[in-house]
């Protein structure tokens, strides 16, 4: 296959999965990636040569591995859907392969010696979701909701079911659709329902203008509160039914039980190194600033979200405090702490952080890393030279899915 661009029908054996989702394997020394591919598969693909690697296309299995699965989801496999990439594989296999993308991030980009890390699975691998997010297209004059197909992103297809979202969300949307004709004018739309704790949360992303928003509310009554986002940085609550507002909906947990137990991993690490002070860098709504000002440390926690930021501030006790910045900018009045906890988004911190953290002394006794993203976390690890890796902890807060949670725990090489 070496230089040739046409692409090419070839039979590959692959190996394992890439992050992204993504069976991996080779072909006249050209590493080839094919969605919807399992490790052990024979695999007939129609491949394409791009610089350095291939794009692979499955035209059939030839042999099935032993940890590819049917799929149940009829969008998964009819309408190519882009949401989740697993779902032909097997849960173990899923893990495992979660365990080799994570492991293949901190040796390959962070330039650290990793063994498989520990996996925790999720207690349930369907109907997990508590928020979906869908794009809204006009149909012949009426609205759809649905997904992307995975190999043409900007297609929409109609959305029936989502196996992995909770059965209540689901119905929210479905109320919400039938309401839709006093959605704003517009060709395309994007739109977020999240469960609270009673009712759900819409978010409504473009539109001009919506003057039809209060009978649309009056109209879905299982939503307790309406968000518009006009254009991008214009985010306005416009109707709301709870008595007692909490933070800000996009803090809430896709996955909540899972993230309960990596909540009580990090403030159970954290507190292992019995630590007066700490810093909560990308705190969010700062439910782990609270948890640890309850155990008696002193928390400087930092989000850049204001309305997040104000309701961790309301809720700190005296002693600890909440700032509402960015990380780089307000984590070096913060140190010397303690213990750091950073949480970054799936871009990763600011090579700021990094440098601070890297000269910071006194050193913290410990860095907690919480990722989203292998990959934005092993680049940001290798720009933190003079600390080792003391565990990795990997979460399954999306199953059917190539993402994963990391939690890293670095302490000083010295300590």
């Amino acid at each position: 296959m070496g230089g040739q661009r046409e692409p090419e029908l070839a039979e590959l054996h692959v190996v394992s999965i890439a992050a992204g989702g993504d069976g991996v394997a080779r072909h006249d020394g050209v590493v080839v990636f094919t969605p919807r591919t399992a490790p052990g598969d024979i695999a007939l693909v129609r491949a394409t040569v791009k610089r350095r690697f291939a794009r692979g296309e499955l035209v059939s299995v030839v042999t099935p591995s032993p940890q590819r699965v049917e799929p149940p989801c009829e969008h998964y496999t009819r309408d190519r859907c882009g949401g989740c990439h697993l779902q032909h594989m097997n849960y173990d296999a899923q893990l495992a392969a979660k365990q080799g993308i994570v492991r293949d991030a901190l040796q390959r980009i962070g330039h650290r010696e990793a063994a498989l890390p520990t996996i925790r699975p999720s207690a349930a691998p369907w109907r997990y979701r508590r928020k979906l997010t869908l794009a809204l297209r006009r149909r012949e004059g009426a609205w759809i909701a649905g997904l992307h197909p995975y190999d043409r992103p900007g297609d929409v297809f109609d959305l029936r079911d989502c196996p992995i979202t909770d059965e209540r969300v689901l119905d929210v949307w479905r109320d919400v659709m039938r309401a839709s004709a006093l959605l704003p004018e517009a060709n395309a739309l994007r739109g977020a329902v999240r469960l609270l704790d009673e009712r759900a949360s819409f978010v409504l992303e473009g539109g001009a203008a919506w003057p039809s928003s209060q009978r649309f509310f009056d109209a879905a009554p299982s939503l307790a509160a309406i968000w518009w986002v006009p254009a991008p940085g214009r985010r306005r609550l416009l109707h709301d039914r709870r008595e007692h507002r909490a933070a800000d909906a996009s803090f809430a947990q896709v996955n909540s039980t899972v993230a309960a137990e990596l909540h009580a991993w990090v403030l159970a690490r954290v507190l292992a190194h019995a630590p007066a002070t700490a810093v909560d860098a990308y705190a969010g709504a700062g439910g782990l600033a609270l948890a640890l000002a309850g155990a008696g440390v002193r928390v400087v926690a930092i989000e850049l979200d204001r309305d997040a930021a104000r309701h961790g501030a309301d809720r700190l006790p005296e002693g600890s405090r909440m700032v509402a910045a960015r990380v780089e900018d307000a984590l070096a009045d913060a140190l010397p702490a303690d213990v750091v906890i950073l949480n970054p988004p799936r871009a990763g911190v600011d090579e700021r952080v990094s440098s601070l953290l890297a000269s910071a002394q006194p050193r913290p006794r410990a860095v907690i890393y919480v990722s989203c993203d292998p990959a934005t976390l092993a680049r940001d690890l290798a720009r933190l030279p003079g600390w080792r890796l003391s565990t990795v902890t990997a979460f399954d807060m999306f199953p059917q899915t190539a993402h994963v949670e990391t939690v890293c725990e670095l302490v000083p090489e010295d300590a």
